[in-house]
């Protein structure tokens, strides 16, 4: 009887532990969301690496998913000119004939909760007033994004594209030292937002 016990509890250690690992393997899909909707403005989160997240949504943009393209730039000066000037003259210098369709919202603040607070202010000066946004940001950013925008302006049907770039992150995340430090910092923010400041009163 006590040998019966003694193996049912190790065949449930077993399985537990085969359970965690399996949620640990897939803990960098998770954070992964990729859905993005036509929407009325596309919306390119601060922060981009390489450019990436901006051509990727000046692709979404040719490809229809969107009339207007709004690029979140800081307002930090660097060498005399902030992030928000440089994206304006790059903007100028890449985007051909849709440089009309693309507005900075220069951004003030660090975080993704408080960048939510400009992109309020910057999306209630679009005429004619969207109803719909897709947000565009790094892949590994997309869920936390995308849990914030609803929730901070959930005036709008918001949608979410991912854009990649693998010397950030990919996957297997743990196969690669920086895709693990991003996966780790990422989901620290992650739990961060839904445990701590999700429940906050909104902007």
């Amino acid at each position: 009887m006590k040998r019966n016990r003694v193996i049912r509890a190790s065949i449930a250690i077993i399985i537990l532990l085969l359970v965690g690992a399996f949620r640990v393997v897939r803990s960098g899909s998770y954070l992964v969301v990729n859905q993005p909707e036509r929407s009325d403005v596309i919306v390119v989160l601060a922060g981009d690496h390489d450019d990436h997240r901006y051509w990727g949504a000046l692709a979404l943009l040719r490809a229809g998913y969107g009339q207007k393209m709004v690029m979140d730039a800081s307002s930090d000066l660097t060498y005399g000119q902030t992030s928000a000037e440089r994206a304006a003259a790059f903007v100028r210098q890449s985007a051909g004939s849709n440089q009309s369709q693309i507005s900075i919202c220069t951004i003030t603040n660090d975080s993704t909760v408080q960048e939510a607070a400009n992109i309020r202010n910057c999306l209630a000066g679009l005429h004619p007033a969207p109803q719909s946004a897709l947000l565009v940001t790094s892949d590994f950013h997309t869920r936390r994004a995308l849990s914030i925008v609803r929730s901070r302006l959930p005036q709008y049907h918001w949608s979410v594209a991912a854009v990649n770039d693998s010397t950030i992150f990919g996957q297997p995340w743990w196969s690669n030292r920086e895709w693990a430090k991003t996966a780790l910092y990422e989901w620290e923010k992650l739990v961060w937002w839904r445990c701590f400041e999700s429940w906050r009163k909104q902007i």
